[in-house]
């Protein structure tokens, strides 16, 4: 078994199977006290936040990631609409799969849309809300350019399928993702590909990429998610991140929820990899001030 299958055999023991909407995934829990449930986007999977669980926990929540279909260890029906709407239903039912009534949310990157799908599916049950790097103004939106080549059929389906896949996303998480070379190995970051491509050569994946819905209607839905809404909502960022920027995408989310500040963090896309300490202590103190979980320290430097 190659490193990168070393690192999913352990990441597939430490989550536990369940089913939502007719769709089988995985879910990965830590901790006590009030739930966090914690929304990936691509090319990532659930894989992404097991650091920032174990973060969370220390503080006193439950943090809790599941695979969204067609990614990570979730299954990939041909059939399944891959769109921010469809996964939006399927958090809907995972929420209900897993009995959680109340919950603080975290999204990321297209967990965004689909996070802002769930929680203006049920806002009653959002305690909080955590924007990461993520996308509100869907409409205006254009995807950077190391993930553009997988919207179109053809050249997309040719990356996949390379045999320079590997060390080209190793390389791209590394420029764009992780701004802490030491804080994940290679073999970890080979685990991304092969979560990704499991399976059905990342044909889900794809699917996801090219249905995108940027549209001004959705644009509206989702600033409805983070704008005079019944929970608190923070914006945190990792400060150099290239794919989305703080200064274009981070400044779109704080407008849209009218907020004074982004939390920043040193750290690029992937922040999860690197800043986990720095997101869990946001998240906390987020939660403290609703009520729940308890307050922690930032460690991390330059926020505000």
């Amino acid at each position: 078994m190659s490193g990168a299958g070393d690192v999913v055999a352990r990441h597939r023991a430490a989550g536990r199977p369940f089913a939502a909407a007719g769709v089988e995934s995985r879910v990965w829990e830590a901790g006590a006290g009030e739930p966090v449930v914690c929304l990936h986007g691509v090319p990532a999977s659930a894989f992404l936040y097991r650091k920032v669980l174990a973060e969370l926990a220390a503080r006193g929540l439950r943090g809790l990631a599941w695979d969204l279909p067609g990614l990570g260890l979730a299954a990939r029906p041909p059939r399944f609409d891959y769109s921010w709407t469809g996964l939006g239903r399927f958090c809907v039912a995972a929420v209900d799969e897993l009995e959680l009534e109340r919950f603080h949310l975290v999204v990321h990157d297209i967990g965004g849309p689909v996070g802002f799908e769930l929680a203006t599916a049920m806002p009653e049950r959002v305690a909080s809300l955590t924007l990461l790097n993520t996308i509100v103004d869907v409409d205006v939106f254009r995807r950077p350019w190391t993930m553009e080549p997988f919207a179109h059929r053809g050249i997309g389906e040719l990356w996949l399928r390379s045999t320079a896949i590997r060390p080209l996303f190793r390389a791209l998480l590394r420029l764009q993702g992780v701004a802490d070379r030491g804080a994940v190995s290679d073999a970890e970051l080979d685990a991304y590909v092969e979560l990704l491509t499991r399976e059905d050569g990342g044909a889900a994946f794809l699917r996801i990429m090219r249905g995108f819905e940027r549209t001004p209607a959705k644009r509206a839905l989702y600033a409805s998610a983070v704008r005079d809404v019944p929970y608190p909502v923070q914006v945190v960022w990792g400060d150099r991140d290239r794919a989305l920027k703080l200064s274009v995408h981070g400044e779109q989310a704080r407008l849209a929820a009218r907020l004074d500040t982004i939390h920043r963090l040193p750290g690029k896309h992937f922040l999860q990899e690197d800043q986990a300490p720095g997101i869990a202590a946001q998240v906390a103190a987020l939660a403290a001030a609703t009520g729940g979980g308890h307050a922690a320290p930032d460690p991390a430097p330059g926020n505000g």
